[in-house]
């Protein structure tokens, strides 16, 4: 930014807590826009304060939010079954889950479940779990003890739930450092608070469908959650490849076909998602560079105005 001529202390790092940062900002009367990436309820109050503050400031400001998901993985029952589960393991628990595009909950045709149940677990074992300055580990520890707490939180639900079983993982060891087993687990009910919950953490819930009942799966990954951040689907079949695509258009902003639901590139792939997930303004497109921008049209006449009147006047 400097060699493009901002001067230096327009960009500066100001760590502090939350709520102190927030309460300062949305109280000076030169807010120009806020971008934030975090919690719902925390963008929401960041929002009403600067509702609250409108008449206050000397311009309105600009809302950018992106503020995570409840991702999703359909499968169809023409699924190549390799690159789904590929795919959503590595959706699910790169970065120990803690990334707001990753895979939560999956949809899986019972006609696949054997063999996919099977490459999950056999994956699964293969991941290790460790320090990542060893180039072997998958996953290291989930960020802090308050996130820990919370993901460990739904694997105890899952082990106390009679509609819940955990297939494999669900060890969770905050002796030394905060660690969380992949772990993924079978639901008998699609709306269990595990599968419409954001966890952040890596937990993958898996509800296992009738093959019959595919278009019904399409609504219930649409409807099921308040977000819509990122969702994949995975088949072989073009017709209704083509009309799952149509019918999820709201369900995510990015939306993945036959590729698992993380990995957008900056500047490659514009990412953002709508509904509880953000304002959807698409980081990494030049359309983003233009929302931090205060454009101003520019007319010069050169032949004077000689009459007040229009010439059909006459």
């Amino acid at each position: 930014m400097r060699e493009v001529g901002v001067p230096g202390s327009v960009v500066s790092f100001i760590p502090a807590d939350g709520p102190v940062f927030g309460n300062t900002i949305t109280k000076s009367p030169h807010l120009a826009a806020i971008n934030f990436t975090g919690s719902v309820p925390t963008f929401q109050r960041l929002w009403s304060q600067v509702g609250q503050n409108i008449s206050h400031y000397r311009s309105f400001p600009r809302l950018v939010g992106e503020c995570g998901g409840k991702n999703y993985h359909l499968a169809h029952p023409s699924a190549d079954v390799t690159s789904l589960i590929n795919g959503t393991m590595r959706s699910a628990f790169e970065y120990c889950g803690q990334k707001c595009s990753a895979c939560s909950r999956a949809y899986i045709p019972e006609s696949l479940w054997p063999k996919v149940k099977e490459g999950f677990m056999e994956i699964q074992k293969q991941l290790k779990v460790g320090d990542p300055q060893e180039f072997d580990s998958f996953m290291g520890a989930v960020i802090d003890a308050k996130a820990f707490d919370r993901i460990s939180g739904y694997v105890e639900h899952a082990k106390k739930s009679p509609n819940l079983s955990i297939l494999v993982g669900g060890k969770c060891d905050k002796s030394v450092g905060y660690f969380v087993e992949p772990t993924i687990v079978e639901t008998k009910d699609p709306k269990d608070r595990i599968m419409t919950e954001e966890i952040f953490g890596p937990v993958l819930t898996v509800y296992v469908y009738p093959d019959a009942q595919v278009d019904k799966m399409i609504d219930l990954a649409n409807t099921s959650t308040p977000y819509a951040l990122t969702g994949a689907i995975f088949a072989q079949d073009e017709a209704w490849l083509n009309k799952a695509t149509d019918a999820l258009k709201d369900s995510a902003g990015n939306f993945y076909i036959n590729d698992k639901s993380t990995g957008s590139v900056v500047a490659q792939q514009p990412f953002g998602g709508a509904r509880m997930s953000g304002t959807n303004d698409k980081a990494g497109g030049l359309q983003y560079a233009l929302k931090w921008t205060s454009p101003q049209a520019v007319k010069q006449t050169m032949a004077p105005l000689t009459d007040v009147k229009y010439p059909y006047m006459g």
